[in-house]
């Protein structure tokens, strides 16, 4: 019989219906024969279907509840130039009404002509966001800026990434839909695998298990932090504050997995490793990945079958977080890269 997971608690909590759920839950059998590993099934979380999709559309549900529960007149966020959340946060502002402002930072060197053009840039102005753009020191520009706008209208502010407390109901909510979706697999679901930046995914994944005292192991593929203890702390410093704030339980052991190995130079910063997978996987598949975010963690799971780290496991579990619109914003990486035939 198959089992259906539910957590009740979210149930009572502000929550506006922006996602198509549930995402599918994929069997790449070609790419799981080609490297001779478990079986590998992608949670399509680029098919939440607001703006070309991705992870977070589901907190953004969560998060612009919250806003109109408090009468929010205005929207602002943050992000890189190219931020996957920026995107969609404008589209959900746009849906609802809402105006938007964008307060993006250049973090990410590039030479490419679009790409502060491009991508997720072009979206974000068809969306109808006002986008402000800094240097990466200007962070007292950026404080000025959020408190102008502040004064001019009642403002709810969703911090990089949509992770706080709030925002990682999204990915609670999503591991009981995961948890159904395996059990209706027959899977053995102990290893699920995704790109961890600002924390919320992981995070909300991890409470969402623990409330549903499910033992798996959500290994956070880091893309963003130098330090990886940085991204540790984020990540447990934010389960806790989910579960105090509303009242989601711990009935397994908290722990937090964080792989390093596939950062590379840096954030956004496209090696060739992660050009080969994403190749790859759109060779074998016809599925396409991002360089920044889903690309990194793809990358980390053909590396880890390939040097045995998931023998004895039957399925493993890759979340897809979107993003591939910016695979038009690294076009000349791919053009002039050995992944070209």
């Amino acid at each position: 019989m198959n089992q259906t997971y539910s957590i009740p608690q979210l149930s009572e909590l502000p929550r506006v219906d922006l996602c198509h759920t549930p995402t599918p839950l994929q069997h790449l059998k070609r790419l799981s024969e080609e490297l001779g590993g478990p079986r590998i099934w992608v949670k399509r979380d680029d098919c939440t279907g607001l703006a070309t999709g991705g992870n977070k559309t589901r907190k953004l549900e969560y998060l612009l509840g919250d806003a109109l529960a408090n009468d929010a007149q205005q929207v602002v966020t943050f992000g890189a130039v190219q931020s996957n959340h920026a995107r969609q946060t404008a589209a959900a502002c746009a849906r609802l009404g809402l105006p938007c402002h964008l307060l993006l930072t250049r973090q990410v060197p590039s030479n490419e002509a679009r790409y502060e053009s491009g991508g997720n840039m072009l979206l974000n102005t068809l969306f109808g966001a006002t986008v402000t753009l800094f240097e990466p020191d200007q962070q007292n520009d950026i404080r000025d800026h959020l408190n102008t706008l502040k004064a001019a209208a009642r403002t709810y502010v969703i911090p990089a990434g949509g992770s706080n407390a709030t925002g990682a109901l999204g990915y609670a909510q999503a591991a009981a839909e995961l948890a159904s979706q395996c059990a209706a697999q027959a899977m053995d679901l102990k290893q699920i695998v995704l790109a961890s930046s600002s924390s919320g995914t992981q995070a909300g994944l991890i409470a969402g298990m623990q409330q549903l005292g499910i033992e798996v192991s959500i290994t956070g593929v880091n893309v963003y932090h130098q330090d990886p203890q940085t991204l540790i702390d984020a990540v447990t410093q934010l389960v806790n504050d989910v579960q105090e704030r509303f009242g989601l339980q711990q009935h397994t052991q908290l722990q937090v997995a964080v792989n390093h190995a596939y950062l590379g130079e840096g954030y956004g910063q496209l090696n060739e490793q992660t050009r080969e997978a994403i190749a790859l996987t759109a060779g074998l598949e016809g599925l396409l990945f991002d360089p920044v975010y889903s690309g990194k963690a793809l990358t980390a799971l053909i590396d880890q079958i390939a040097v045995g780290s998931y023998q004895g496991l039957q399925d493993v579990v890759l979340i897809h977080t979107g993003g591939v619109q910016a695979l038009n914003v690294y076009e000349s990486a791919f053009h002039n890269g050995s992944v070209c035939r």
